[in-house]
């Protein structure tokens, strides 16, 4: 049963390393990140299971231990899923599959926030997987332990402004607004009615482990907080947290 789950951005500009010079511009964000992670630990899980988007190829589930690395964006920088030290093969000496940009993030995460609370799976969801699918998912993830956590990574719209990455749409603004009510409200049922093709067409990453989540938190009875909302470089980002 979910018992409680924090919804993180997953650029990997939160991880000072790879924003550099522009590292303070997400201190707001990391600091609403930690907190997240903060309620997860106080909820005394069973199972910890971090939630991304990632490529067709790069989905499915990954293990404790899974390494990941963000040396792909210049700098030398490993993480390991379920472990505060570094991963220097990028694996975490498993032999597992690398770890997706948005469960390196949130890997990186939990080794800022030194998670100790309960063992520690991944699971990567292709950005276009349906949102039946995705419910699906969520519902199976909810029922693997009696005290289920998760950590949901995902961004809003790319397309909040002329510099964003998908350039300016008018319908970003309006997306990212009802997904911040869904996630500040724990609303499951806002959540699965986010437009899959709308989100695709604005470039929300997070649309799908929303989705999960969604799934996941059905009639567990949580209540949501909002507790970072904002978009710099065009892009929607939100951290809450459900307890």
């Amino acid at each position: 049963m979910l018992v409680a789950a924090a919804v993180c951005p997953a650029p990997p500009l939160l991880v000072p390393e790879v924003a550099a010079g522009a590292a303070t511009e997400l201190g707001d964000a990391r600091t609403a990140c930690s907190d997240a992670l903060a309620v997860l630990a106080a909820s005394r899980p069973d199972l910890l299971v971090v939630v991304g988007a990632a490529e067709e190829g790069e989905s499915g589930p990954y293990p404790q231990g899974a390494g990941g690395s963000f040396r792909r964006f210049g700098v030398a920088v490993d993480v390991r899923l379920g472990d505060g030290d570094s991963a220097g093969d990028g694996d975490g000496g498993t032999g597992a599959r690398p770890l997706p940009a948005s469960l390196a993030v949130g890997a990186w995460l939990l080794d800022h926030a030194r998670w100790g609370a309960a063992p520690l799976e991944a699971l990567a969801v292709p950005e276009a997987l349906g949102t039946d699918r995705c419910l699906a998912a969520g519902r199976e993830l909810a029922a693997r332990a009696g005290r289920v956590a998760l950590l949901v990574m995902g961004d809003g719209s790319a397309c909040r402004t002329v510099k964003a990455p998908g350039y300016l749409d008018e319908r970003a603004a309006p997306f990212d607004a009802a997904a911040a009510r869904a996630l500040a409200d724990a609303d499951t049922a806002a959540l699965a009615a986010l437009d899959a093709g709308l989100a695709r067409e604005l470039l929300a990453a997070g649309r799908a482990p929303w989705q999960v989540l969604a799934g996941a938190a059905e009639g567990a009875g949580l209540g949501g907080r909002l507790l970072y909302e904002d978009a710099p470089y065009g892009v929607g980002y939100f951290v809450a947290a459900w307890s």
